[in-house]
């Protein structure tokens, strides 16, 4: 399964997050408080290992050709696209990048036709991304058949492991749920999630897609 610790903004808890099992990092380039620059991350990359967690650049309504910019810039493996990105615009950015992950608010229309937008993996949000909050996990059902399904919005310690169980994602995505402050993560809180999270993970046999059975997780090295 992915699990992916997002909103980095340093070196230290990047490198916690990969010691306490975290197989992917993620790092804002949109407006936001954990936005962190290029050259930064790109510094930070370099300590990680490279074939075996997987870093990813969050951007929202950028150009194409900036998205893809900044991801080579920092050394990144994918870019997951969080604003009102087209699909001819994912695919473009797709074509010229190793990975990517589209991210769609729950109960979106857009969602059904999620399978448009050429991504590797659909993330589904609340509805009010960032807000931290919850969304009705059913609406995950609204994704195209053998889509792969990375969970985010208001997941935490206390409830990745029923996230899991509803909706046997292919990965989960958290932020504020493993911070001590904005921007800042907790490392025990960084543990106990990656720890329930695999735990469900084998309960529930892995990993798993939209309507469809179990498979192996992707391998981003294949694409590179």
């Amino acid at each position: 399964m992915l699990i992916k610790i997002c909103g980095t903004t340093s070196e230290d808890d990047a490198l916690l997050a990969v010691a306490m099992g975290a197989n992917a990092i993620g790092f804002i380039f949109a407006p936001s408080p954990r936005r962190v620059p290029v050259q930064r991350v790109a510094d930070i990359v370099k300590r990680l290992p490279r074939d075996e967690v997987l870093t990813v650049g969050v951007f929202k309504d950028d150009a194409p050709q900036r998205v893809v910019e900044v991801v080579y810039a920092a050394g990144l493996h994918a870019a997951q696209l969080h604003g009102r990105e087209t699909p001819a615009e994912t695919r473009w950015v797709r074509q010229r990048v190793p990975m990517v992950i589209k991210a769609l608010p729950a109960g979106d229309p857009r969602v059904a036709g999620a399978d448009e937008y050429g991504a590797d993996a659909i993330l589904l949000d609340a509805p009010n991304p960032g807000s931290g909050k919850l969304f009705d996990w059913a609406l995950a059902g609204d994704l195209p058949e053998g889509q792969r399904l990375i969970v985010a919005g208001g997941l935490s310690p206390a409830n990745v492991a029923a996230a899991i169980g509803a909706v046997r994602p292919w990965g989960v995505d958290v932020v504020s749920g493993v911070e001590a402050a904005p921007g800042s993560k907790d490392p025990l809180k960084v543990r106990e999630f990656v720890a329930a999270a695999r735990r469900a993970a084998a309960l529930n046999g892995d990993v798993g897609t939209a309507g469809e059975g179990r498979e192996a997780p992707y391998d981003w090295a294949d694409d590179e």
